[in-house]
C-alpha cells in the first residue's frame, strides 16, 4: 500500500472514531439514565472516559466500556479502586464525589445540573450537560406549543418561522416591525428588565421550556411502551400455572396498578404545567415568571426520577421479549426479577410530587 493509501487508511478510521466518540457522548446528554464522568472534574485518568449510569435494579454503576462484540463492562463504584491501583488517593477522592452523585434517580442533563450544584461543581460551561443538537431539533415540534404564545405576543401572529430559541432571541435582537419593538419594549416593563436584557429572559424561558419539552418527549415515549407491558403482564393471568398461585396474580394486581397510578400521575404533572404556562401568558409579570420557573425546576427531579426508572425497565423488557411471547413462568419471572425491584421507588417519589403544589 503507498503512503498515500495508507494516511486516507488512518484518516478513515479517525473520522470513524470520532464519528463513534460523538454519538457515544450524545447518547449520554440525551439519556435519562447516563451521566458520561467526561462532565464531572475527576483526579484519577482513566475515569473521564467511563460512565455512570442506572441499571434495571435502579442501582448506579459505572460502565467501564461498551461494545456490540464484548457488551458492557460494569463496576459497582466501591470496585473501582481494584482497577486503578496506581491511584489509590485519587480514586478515594473521586470515590466520594461518585458516591453522592449516583444517589441521583436519574442522569438527565437536567437533573445532574442540580445534583452537581449542590457539590458545587460549575455546570454553566460544560457542553455535556446540555443536550445533543440533534435532541434539540427532535423537540422542536414540542416547543412550538411554548414560543407559540410568545411569537403571538409580540407580532400578533404565530405565522414566523422559528425553530428554536435561539433562532427567537436573534429575531427579538433586531425586531423588524414598530409594532413588535413596542411589544417587546411592553414586556419588559412588564418583566421590571431592560430591553436589552429580554434576550437573557428569552433564553432562560428557552431553557426552562426546553426541559419540559424534553421530558414531554421522554413521557410521550414511555408511557405507552407501559400500557404495552401492563398488557403483555395480564395475558399469563388466565395460565393455569398462575392462576393456581394467589400470591402470584395479587403481585400481578399491585404491579399494574401501581405502573397505572405512576403513569397516571406523571401525565397529570403535564398538564398542569401547561396550564400554569397558559396563565403566564395571559398576566405576564415578574412574578409570574419566577413562580412558573420555580415550579418546574422543582419538579425536574422527581420527573427525571420517574421516567428514568420506567424507561430503563420498559428497554430492557423490549429488548428481552423483542418479538413479544414468552411463556407464563418466563414472563413471571422476569416481572419478579427485573420489574419490581425499583418499582417502590418510583413509586414513592411520583407519591412525593404529589404532595407538592401544581
Amino acid at each position: 500500500m503507498d503512503g498515500g493509501a495508507s494516511d486516507t487508511a488512518v484518516d478513515a478510521k479517525t473520522a470513524a472514531e470520532t464519528a463513534q466518540r460523538k454519538a457515544w457522548d450524545d447518547e449520554a446528554r440525551d439519556s435519562l439514565h447516563i451521566l458520561p464522568l467526561s462532565s464531572i472534574p475527576l483526579e484519577t485518568p482513566g475515569l473521564q472516559h467511563a460512565r455512570l449510569i442506572k441499571n434495571v435494579r435502579l442501582q448506579t454503576v459505572v460502565e467501564m466500556f461498551r461494545d456490540a462484540q464484548t457488551g458492557s463492562g460494569q463496576v459497582t463504584a466501591r470496585h473501582l479502586p481494584a482497577y486503578f491501583e496506581s491511584y489509590k488517593d485519587e480514586i478515594e477522592r473521586d470515590l466520594v464525589k461518585l458516591e453522592k452523585i449516583g444517589a441521583a434517580s436519574s442522569f438527565d442533563v437536567y437533573s445532574s445540573r442540580i445534583e452537581l450544584r449542590r457539590l458545587n461543581i460549575d455546570v454553566n460551561n460544560v457542553e455535556s450537560l446540555t443536550l445533543s443538537d440533534r435532541k434539540k431539533a427532535e423537540l422542536t415540534s414540542y416547543m412550538r406549543v411554548f414560543t407559540r404564545p410568545l411569537m403571538e405576543y409580540v407580532y400578533g401572529t404565530e405565522e414566523v418561522q422559528v425553530a428554536d430559541v435561539t433562532d427567537i432571541i436573534q429575531l427579538f435582537a433586531n425586531p423588524n416591525r414598530d409594532e413588535a419593538l413596542r411589544n417587546l419594549r411592553m414586556m419588559a416593563d412588564r418583566l421590571d428588565i431592560g430591553l436589552n436584557e429580554i434576550p437573557q429572559f428569552l433564553e432562560e424561558y428557552g431553557d426552562i421550556f426546553l426541559s419540559l419539552a424534553y421530558f414531554r418527549k421522554c413521557l410521550d415515549e414511555i408511557v405507552p411502551e407501559v400500557q404495552r407491558f401492563v398488557t403483555w403482564m395480564g395475558e399469563i393471568r388466565n395460565s393455569a400455572e398462575v392462576k393456581r398461585d394467589s400470591r402470584q396474580m395479587r403481585l400481578l394486581d399491585e404491579i399494574a396498578r401501581d405502573l397505572t397510578d405512576i403513569s397516571t400521575s406523571i401525565t397529570g404533572r403535564f398538564e398542569s404545567f401547561d396550564n400554569r404556562s397558559k396563565d403566564f401568558w395571559s398576566d405576564i409579570n415578574a412574578e409570574t415568571f419566577r413562580t412558573i420557573r420555580e415550579l418546574i425546576s422543582s419538579h425536574h427531579v422527581t420527573i427525571g426520577g420517574v421516567l428514568c426508572g420506567l424507561a430503563v425497565k420498559m428497554t430492557l423488557w423490549k429488548h428481552r421479549f423483542a418479538r413479544g411471547g414468552g411463556g407464563p413462568n418466563r414472563r413471571m419471572e422476569f416481572v419478579k426479577s427485573e420489574i419490581l425491584p425499583g418499582l417502590s421507588h418510583i413509586k414513592a417519589l411520583e407519591q412525593s410530587a404529589r404532595t407538592g403544589h401544581l
